[in-house]
């Protein structure tokens, strides 16, 4: 499974723009190509699986341990052509102090070589410093190529490549020009998600300009150098009877779903249906379980509160009892009130508190919560893994909210607290990934089939 890992030296150094390019460019070259994404991140991942033209998936060893890791991996890699694997932030930062689960931990989990971003910007000799101490902090990871971003000039990247070569080396395995724009739009979140792009043609061209600087022989050459790992065959398809119908809303408004969540659901009988809160005026008959997803409803809040029949269809479902789980975008769907930009907008009013974005995050990284009270869907005393990344927070009213779980780590929804709960309806900021936490589609599949059944009674 040729295979190489993108780090870089810190969040914003270019490993998505390198990645991307060099997707497109491997493509252009005849090559199949898939794309992972270590962390947790939906949009990187959404990039990447636009620019592969193929599904990306995320590896987080925090989330999943190793094991599920190189299981996931070894499931989705391809052996005839190359394996792209995107790291976060910078190459040994992780969970803690020791690195723990950061990119490089990644590295060594795989067997994947890595190629090192690193921003040249205003520098020349010290960005040999950088990569001699990235060798010299972990002698065993295989760093066997460096990509330089933020080149001025020929000059600059001549001066670069010596001082690199003659220091570590590490062989100069590509070079992107400074751009006068970045080609990537960018917002509070990172990136604008593909889904709410126009103008994706004209990115791709841009990036196969930048691509030009690659040297795409040596980088295969990397890719190939990587050690053989067993596929995994312990996991067989099948198709089971899909005997419930779960909805969930996928649009530019509510994007954010692990490919494996949706996976997990349909494994255990579920014909999925997508529904647009955009577009749609009430939610389809016969449904028996609806999933929410995060996104940014903030970015449509006009349209979705406009939608009131829609709205109000989601409201008069959770009413009757049917199961509705929602993660952070979809939590702000289901609340009272949504205030943004100094407008109030209506939601669809499940749950009695308002909420309010911020210009600054109200919740960023790794979260874990402990179940700890009843609910309609996960168990007491279960110990859940995810992650949260939010600008908005909850206000209340005079009506109590009821939750499931207390905040071991990270931030939740309030005072500690997170997946606020009402009749057959849980919502959180904590986004779960179905590798991580298996229970997960497991408990929403028994939840739409208990459901079914009191309907079918009716």
């Amino acid at each position: 499974m040729p295979r190489l890992l993108i780090a870089g030296m810190s969040g914003g150094s270019g490993k998505t723009l390198v990645s991307l390019a060099l997707l497109l460019a491997l493509r252009r070259a005849g090559l199949r190509v898939r794309a992972f994404k270590k962390g947790p991140d939906y949009i990187d991942a959404a990039w990447l699986g636009w620019a592969s033209s193929h599904q990306a998936r995320n590896l987080d060893t925090y989330l999943m341990g190793q094991d599920v890791v190189r299981s996931s991996f070894t499931r989705n890699a391809i052996t005839d052509g190359i394996n792209l694997i995107e790291g976060n932030r910078g190459v040994f930062d992780g969970f803690d102090a020791a690195g723990t689960h950061s990119s490089a931990a990644l590295s060594h989990c795989l067997a994947a070589p890595v190629v090192l971003v690193i921003n040249a910007a205003k520098v020349t000799r010290t960005a040999a410093a950088l990569a001699a101490g990235c060798q010299a902090l972990d002698p065993k990871l295989p760093i066997r190529g460096i990509v330089l971003n933020n080149v001025s000039g020929q000059r600059h990247g001549q001066v670069l490549r010596e001082a690199i070569e003659s220091v570590c080396a590490i062989p100069i395995v590509g070079a992107v020009r400074k751009a006068a724009v970045n080609p990537l739009p960018e917002r509070y979140l990172g990136l604008v998600p593909p889904q709410e792009h126009e103008a994706t043609d004209k990115i791709q061209v841009d990036l196969l300009k930048l691509a030009d600087g690659f040297d795409l022989d040596a980088i295969l050459s990397i890719a190939r150098s990587a050690p053989s790992l067993a596929p995994n065959l312990s996991e067989v398809s099948s198709s089971p009877v899909k005997d419930i119908k779960v909805g969930y809303l996928r649009d530019s408004a509510f994007s954010f779903y692990y490919p494996e969540n949706l996976e997990q659901l349909k494994q255990g009988g579920a014909d999925l249906i997508p529904i647009s809160a955009l577009q749609t005026y009430a939610l389809p008959e016969g449904l028996h379980a609806l999933y929410i997803g995060g996104g940014f409803p903030e970015k449509h809040a006009d349209v979705l509160s406009s939608n009131r029949s829609f709205l109000e269809s989601i409201r008069q479902a959770a009413l009757r009892g049917l199961p509705i789980y929602a993660e952070c975008g979809g939590l702000i769907l289901l609340a009272r009130t949504l205030r943004w930009d100094g407008r109030a907008f209506r939601m669809a009013g499940v749950f009695p508190f308002d909420v309010e974005g911020f210009e600054t995050p109200q919740g960023h990284g790794y979260s874990e919560l402990r179940v700890d009270r009843p609910n309609p869907f996960f168990s007491a005393g279960l110990v859940l893994r995810g992650h949260e990344f939010h600008y908005s927070r909850i206000f209340f009213g005079d009506e109590t909210v009821e939750t499931a779980a207390a905040v071991v780590r990270g931030v939740g929804c309030f005072q500690k607290r997170d997946l606020v709960i009402t009749e057959n309806v849980m919502a959180g900021y904590t986004h779960l990934h179905a590798l991580a936490t298996p229970e997960w589609a497991k408990v929403l599949l028994d939840a739409a089939r208990r459901f079914a059944l009191i309907e079918a009674a009716v």
